[in-house]
């Protein structure tokens, strides 16, 4: 490079990580060179900046732990309601037993306001039931293309008249679909209030499992 050709703050970088012998050949440079403080206008030695550059390191890596640490905490809370819920359904030994533990828990543990929940083949005796009121057959094939629940808004689905008076109100809603074996049977709905407690997107980890145990806990009272 020609000596008398500027070089650019690239150009310097570039050579120092291609050199990186430059410091040990100028070793009395490194105490003698001050740079600006990043948070104010004075200057310090290099070596103070790398401290403040480590501290500022150190602050980002704690505040990404306790992330951590509170994601971790949250999937503790709700594996140890999904524990109780899962106790609780095999206990249960009929189906209105099933019905009352699972709206029970998901509204007093989970603290969902909205359950409802339908099952497409009616068994005898079962007409004056909410649980069997027939739903379309555009429904049931949106149940069975679903590989995992839907999360979003009840608009245009015939599922924000099941949850009631509060239809009106509902503004977001988890759909599971429910299986025995390969067939779906049913669909079980969680409304909110909230727009943003159900959204596209979210995990739905734990809804598919609270899927299964419904599925499982239903299909064998109703058998």
């Amino acid at each position: 490079m020609n000596p008398t050709s500027s070089m650019s703050s690239e150009d310097v970088a570039r050579y120092l990580q291609n050199n990186p012998q430059f410091f040990e050949e100028h070793a009395d440079l490194m105490s003698r060179m001050v740079i600006p403080h990043p948070h104010g206008g004075r200057t310090i030695s290099i070596t103070e900046r790398q401290m403040l550059t480590l501290r500022d390191k150190n602050k980002l890596l704690e505040g990404k732990m306790g992330e951590l640490i509170e994601f971790g905490e949250e999937n503790d809370t709700i594996s140890e309601k999904m524990h109780r819920l899962g106790v609780a359904m095999i206990a249960a030994a009929t189906f209105q037993s099933v019905l009352h533990t699972l709206n029970f828990h998901l509204r007093d543990d989970f603290a969902i306001p909205h359950v409802a929940l339908r099952l497409w083949d009616r068994p005898q005796g079962a007409d004056e039931l909410p649980e069997f009121t027939d739903v379309s057959k555009e429904l049931q094939v949106f149940a069975e293309t679903l590989t995992q629940p839907y999360c979003g808004s009840t608009s245009g689905f015939e599922t924000s008249s099941w949850f009631g008076e509060a239809s009106l109100h509902v503004r977001s809603q988890a759909l599971i679909a429910m299986r025995n074996g390969g067939g779906t049977i049913g669909m079980i709905a969680l409304g909110s209030e909230d727009a943003q407690r159900f959204y596209s997107g979210m995990g739905t980890l734990y809804l598919e499992r609270l899927g299964e145990m419904a599925s499982a806990a239903l299909a064998r009272v109703l058998r």
